[in-house]
């Protein structure tokens, strides 16, 4: 709670000080991506749980070959991510906002009318690439746009918008079913993308950039004001565009340093986030206690994502990337030896935040190295190793679960994993804040 007071204070205290008449447009620009991100990933992704049985039964369709679509869903989502890179970049992140969630939305609405399961096939595939197109990677880059000395705290909270979706979408669309059932509750869903994310977020509140406002970027200093100031400070330091495509991105060290300590957290995401209850049940607990400790380690991640945001304002970013590794680590060897009730919580918390300070690092490691010309492609290149990381882990630990009887070696890869990714972080050689 003191870090969200915190980052409260700060933004207050931005927007206040600015000259009269000259109101900082770039906190209003991340509310828009923030509602985003909220609305859509809430929806697109951790509603899908909740519709699973109810639709399956309805339908006659087993769970396993209606999970496919949410599969399917993320591969398009992430995968295309260099496209979409190169498409924010030109297109502009306003424009890839309005149009991809306005295409997943009316994607979601149809899925009120499915009668046969490769419908719902098709239909996650679309809302996959509309999201994937108007969603991460355009959001964050209207963060990074608008925010350079407060970049990190600007990241921190909007990853931590989609850490909220996960906890306020679930007991939503559960209620929403109970009232009006599953194909209606699809309608309102997809009505609350165009509302609140599409319309509200996109196209009231989103620009692309402060100099679209004759605004500076925060953290240019020297009392700029103007497109023209900005301009010139762009020339100043460097960051016109240049090296953008993404073989010259691949040809950066950082960018695979960066990708191997992004899928090292994403695997420990994905082991657990598919494993965890499985494992809590088979140990004793019950299924009411297994799912609370999801919601634990969700509620930690938003602690952690906003934690690392702020502590990065006054710390260097690679020491706490390494504390939320650690942090993964300690959580490991907890579940690992133990089974009383409240250890089990103390993992939920570490892992919590560990994660979530890790998914926020993603970005702010990327603005940081590559600056706001490269941002969106550098971004786009580097995603698809989160989402196959994270898509690979269950399926690997599942594997080793029925190879061995036991969840402990896949836990054991989960914990050198963090290692490596220790090891990653402090490879990376960051240049100074840009």
């Amino acid at each position: 709670m003191s870090f969200l007071l915190t980052a409260g204070s700060l933004i207050m205290a931005d927007v206040m000080t600015r000259k009269p008449g000259r109101v900082f447009y770039g906190w209003f620009a991340l509310a828009g991506g923030m509602l985003i991100i909220f609305t859509v990933g809430g929806t697109f992704v951790n509603s899908f749980g909740v519709f699973l049985p109810v639709v399956s039964a309805e339908l006659g369709w087993g769970r396993a070959t209606l999970a496919t679509a949410l599969s399917l869903g993320i591969v398009a989502f992430g995968l295309p991510s260099p496209l979409w890179g190169v498409l924010v970049s030109r297109l502009g992140p306003r424009f890839a906002i309005i149009l991809g969630n306005m295409v997943a939305a009316l994607a979601l609405a149809a899925l009120s009318q499915v009668q046969q399961v490769w419908q719902v096939y098709i239909l996650y595939i679309i809302i996959g690439l509309g999201a994937g197109f108007g969603g991460y990677i355009a959001c964050a880059t209207i963060a990074n746009n608008w925010f350079i000395r407060r970049r990190s705290l600007a990241m921190g909270i909007f990853i931590a918008c989609g850490g909220l979706g996960g906890l306020v979408f679930p007991p939503l669309s559960t209620a929403l079913i109970a009232a009006i059932g599953w194909r209606m509750s699809w309608l309102v869903l997809s009505g609350i993308i165009l509302g609140a994310g599409v319309l509200l977020g996109g196209v009231v509140l989103v620009r692309n950039r402060p100099e679209d406002m004759g605004q500076v970027p925060d953290g240019v200093t020297g009392g700029q004001s103007t497109a023209a100031d900005a301009a010139a400070y762009l020339e100043a330091t460097g960051k016109k565009k240049t090296g953008g495509r993404m073989s010259q991105v691949l040809k950066e060290p950082a960018a695979w340093l960066i990708g191997a300590f992004t899928s090292a957290n994403a695997f420990a995401q994905g082991t657990m986030s598919t494993h965890q209850v499985a494992y809590l049940q088979d140990i004793g607990f019950n299924p009411m206690t297994a799912a609370t400790t999801v919601s634990l380690v969700a509620a930690m991640m938003v602690i952690g994502s906003i934690a690392f945001g702020g502590l990065a304002l006054r710390y260097n970013v690679k020491y706490l990337a390494v504390i939320g590794f650690v942090s993964e680590l300690v959580a490991i060897t907890v579940l690992l030896t133990t089974r009383e009730l409240g250890l089990i919580y103390i993992y939920a918390v570490f892992m919590g935040i560990g994660n979530g300070a890790l998914t926020a690092a993603l970005p702010t490691f990327v603005g940081v190295y590559f600056g706001r010309e490269r941002y969106a492609q550098a971004l786009g290149v580097i995603f698809p190793f989160q989402v196959v990381s994270q898509a690979a882990a269950a399926f690997i630990a599942g594997a080793i679960y029925d190879a061995t009887s036991s969840y402990q070696w896949a836990f054991i890869v989960v914990a050198a994993c963090s290692a490596l990714g220790v090891a990653s972080v402090f490879l990376t050689r960051l240049p100074g804040r840009s």
